[in-house]
């Protein structure tokens, strides 16, 4: 009876947004469940025969880690979720920091670890660390402050210099592993960030051209990048060589048809395409399950773009909004740029497909994103204070903090007969 007059004496746009989120919070979080089983199927079909044939472990082996990290991914996904956003907001500089301090560390020998010719991991065996993961979502986490400490907008695109000077070394950092991939899905990320704040669009083309040609000219300064980039134009005309990979993996997309070969009745994935269990899972998806396999792949995907974006648009608070819009723009980006390279449509980029790629450290990194989703559906907000209040200055992380619990003290304050004698007058 009670929750039925409290439910009564909510505003009907509060019990809208209420349900909205609620609705988004149980399609998001079945999206998620279903893309991780679909990996961890994914990843045992693509890996147990070319393990077994190289013997490098047996059939099960990458399933097995698979597992294991999805259900630490979780239990992480847990603690995002009963995480509170001011705390989040203190702790992003120091996130930032460290994730900084990590990708200058892995460029030294004896400390990072290079495999195939990149240098991008920290640690030994099956305890490696990415630090570029930690860097993605640190700096969704710094945007979305930077950008909800600026309410009002900016007068001037030099205003935004701190933003892009500390996304920009970023991604520097991390072309350099190189890794030019994660670089462009910082990137892309941060500008649908930037469009979500309502930045002029002229900025943002100035941004992006401005950006575009520096990965241009990068892809250009070294001889196997320029490779690259030829035999994504045509990647046929040497398909023994640069174009190898692109080309298997085409042809294995092509291979399966509507309906594909059957689940583990690939082909390409034991002589011809190399990772097919991290970056080319997607072409295995195709030649064993089909077009069918894919379009069950995107609606998936499209249902966590529908959730994030509705729970971004239901959030309460700049903040919220933004870093929701983030972390869906981060998943969303990942997939994209790693179906497109897959398809032919963009280079390759050596990005692994969000939650059905095998690695460890970007799955973690995806279910803590999630989990800071569905902590922002479950009504994590902060409050923000009028331009009136404070012109022209920005509100520092501590401040944060103050606005909830200045709030949570006067939620437990008595209201006096009088005011609620006047609210009575009022009615």
């Amino acid at each position: 009876m009670a929750r039925a007059d409290a439910a009564a004496q909510t505003p009907p746009v509060a019990r809208e947004r209420s349900r909205t989120r609620s609705t988004a919070e149980d399609v998001l979080l079945t999206a998620i469940f279903c893309l991780v089983a679909f990996g961890a199927v994914m990843v045992y079909s693509a890996s147990s025969a070319s393990s077994v044939v190289e013997g490098s472990g047996s059939g099960s082996s990458y399933l097995i880690k698979y597992v294991i990290f999805a259900a630490i991914g979780f239990l992480l996904l847990n603690v995002a979720i009963r995480f509170p956003l001011a705390r989040i907001v203190r702790l992003t500089g120091p996130l930032l920091a460290v994730a900084l301090v990590l990708l200058v560390a892995v460029k030294i020998p004896g400390i990072g670890v290079s495999v195939n010719g990149a240098r991008r991991w920290i640690g030994s065996g099956e305890f490696r660390f990415q630090p570029s993961e930690l860097a993605k979502l640190s700096l969704v986490l710094y945007t979305a402050k930077f950008l909800a400490d600026n309410p009002r907008g900016f007068k001037r695109s030099a205003e935004l210099m701190p933003l892009a000077l500390i996304v920009g070394a970023a991604m520097v950092l991390v072309a350099t592993q190189p890794d030019l991939g994660t670089a462009l899905v910082v990137a892309a990320t941060c500008g649908a960030m930037l469009v979500a704040s309502g930045l002029p669009m002229r900025w943002l083309l100035s941004y992006a051209g401005a950006g575009a040609t520096v990965a241009l000219l990068f892809s250009l300064s070294a001889p196997y990048r320029r490779a690259r980039l030829t035999s994504f134009i045509d990647p046929w005309n040497d398909a023994a060589s640069t174009g190898f990979q692109a080309v298997q993996g085409q042809i294995a997309i092509g291979s399966g048809g509507l309906f594909g070969r059957g689940l583990g009745q690939s082909v390409q994935k034991i002589f011809y395409l190399p990772e097919a269990h991290t970056d080319f899972i997607l072409a295995i998806i195709g030649e064993e399950l089909g077009i069918i396999g894919l379009l069950a792949l995107l609606v998936l995907y499209s249902l966590v773009a529908w959730a994030g974006l509705q729970i971004a648009r239901s959030a309460s608070g700049r903040y919220a909004k933004l870093l929701a819009a983030g972390l869906t723009s981060l998943i969303l980006c990942q997939a994209l740029l790693n179906l497109f390279a897959v398809l032919g449509i963009a280079p390759l980029t050596g990005v692994p497909l969000p939650f059905l790629s095998y690695g460890s450290t970007s799955l973690l990194t995806l279910l803590i994103a999630v989990g800071l989703l569905l902590n922002i559906a479950r009504g994590g907000s902060l409050r923000e204070r009028s331009a009136a209040d404070e012109p022209n200055t920005r509100r520092s992380e501590d401040d944060y903090a103050d606005d909830l619990s200045d709030r949570s003290r006067r939620d437990r304050r008595p209201r006096s007969a009088s005011a609620r004698g006047r609210r009575r007058a009022a009615h």
